[in-house]
């Protein structure tokens, strides 16, 4: 860490030999999975670990590296992993999840990668987390955010409150997922890869079967110019590619472009991206006067919280929501403890000492 800084054009040869970037020649003995950023996603994709947490790893190691001055990885340990973190915490001041993350991407790198795990005993543990309460809104106050929203953006927001949605998984949903007979939704590979049902609400049912017409619609436009396929899960694409085409496997907030398959000539539609949708969320927020912060996950937090207030068990909403622990779910109890645990304040006894 001491030494003197190399020049920038050694840094820009170290980094590409070793990270994996696509500058200069290449040997023909050097295959790309050789590349330290191939490698990290070469591995991650055989744990099957999900396309953002394989991106945000993939991420954090190439800061770390940079962190380093270039030199790989093997050539540093657990005195550089500690300088990393530290910068991180002093500098750049992150959270204490977000340290967490970065401290098991590297994890992964040498443990995974390298084959090298760190010895990082005693004065590197995990950062402690604040126990903080999640921010919710009243009914009145989902109501008043809803009324200022418009399009399909309102009607993932409708499903966040009212099913219990995160985000990803609202904008993922797929036709045949939803069951207008039963009153439900299946949540393909949510959180953690794991499927869960959950409820479809009567209000939110009406809208969604309109908006299904215009989907349909719009799904046959696309086939009639020889665009109607869709991205399908695994290897379901080679096995029976005409499920591409099928209206179930559409996405059910489609977006309003279509893009080119890299690589070849198929023309696909993916679903709604969900910076759309929150920023939606935050327009509609400031439109209707709320003063607190409010996010498309503060509707899942709300739906949870409203669940509790009608007297529904904690480990029915725990189903619903697809906590894999039960305390993640016990948090929303200590927001129905108004006032210090649910006491009364002796200002307001006997009419209130304002009068």
């Amino acid at each position: 860490m001491s030494a003197e800084r190399p020049a920038i054009p050694a840094r820009r040869a170290v980094f590409t030999e070793y990270a994996g970037r696509e500058r200069g020649p290449i040997t023909p003995t050097r295959s790309a999975p050789t590349r330290l950023l191939g490698m990290v996603r070469e591995n991650l994709r055989l744990r099957r670990y999900s396309g953002r947490t394989s991106e945000t790893y993939v991420a954090w190691i190439r800061r770390y590296v940079r962190f380093c001055d270039y030199r790989h990885p093997q050539a540093c340990g657990a005195a550089e992993v500690r300088a990393f973190l530290r910068m991180l915490t002093t500098s750049a001041r992150v959270s204490a999840s977000t340290q967490n993350q970065a401290l098991a991407a590297l994890r992964f790198l040498y443990a995974v990668v390298l084959q090298a795990p760190l010895e990082l005993a005693g004065d590197l543990p995990r950062a402690r987390q604040p126990e903080r309460l999640p921010s919710v809104l009243s009914r009145d106050e989902v109501r008043a955010v809803l009324t200022q929203m418009r399009g399909a953006p309102r009607l993932v927001a409708a499903l966040l409150y009212g099913s219990g949605l995160r985000l990803m998984e609202a904008c993922t949903l797929r036709v045949k997922d939803v069951d207008f007979s039963r009153g439900q939704i299946t949540v393909r590979r949510g959180k953690g890869g794991k499927d869960r049902v959950t409820m479809l609400p009567a209000s939110v049912a009406v809208l969604l079967r309109s908006h299904l017409v215009r989907v349909r619609s719009l799904h046959a436009r696309d086939l009639a110019t020889g665009r109607g396929a869709v991205a399908l899960p695994d290897a379901l694409g080679r096995r029976s590619p005409a499920e591409a085409e099928a209206f179930a496997w559409q996405w059910v907030f489609p977006a309003r472009r279509c893009y080119c398959v890299p690589g070849g000539s198929q023309w696909r539609r993916h679903h709604i991206h969900p910076t759309a949708v929150q920023r939606a969320v935050t327009d509609a927020v400031r439109r209707s006067g709320i003063t607190r912060r409010a996010t498309c996950h503060t509707l899942r937090h709300s739906f949870a919280t409203a669940l509790l207030e009608s007297g529904y068990d904690i480990r029915t909403i725990q189903e619903l929501l697809g906590h894999s622990d039960v305390a993640t779910t016990m948090r929303y109890t200590h927001v129905l403890q108004r006032g210090g645990l649910g006491v009364v304040s002796p200002a307001d006894v006997g009419g209130g000492v304002l009068g």
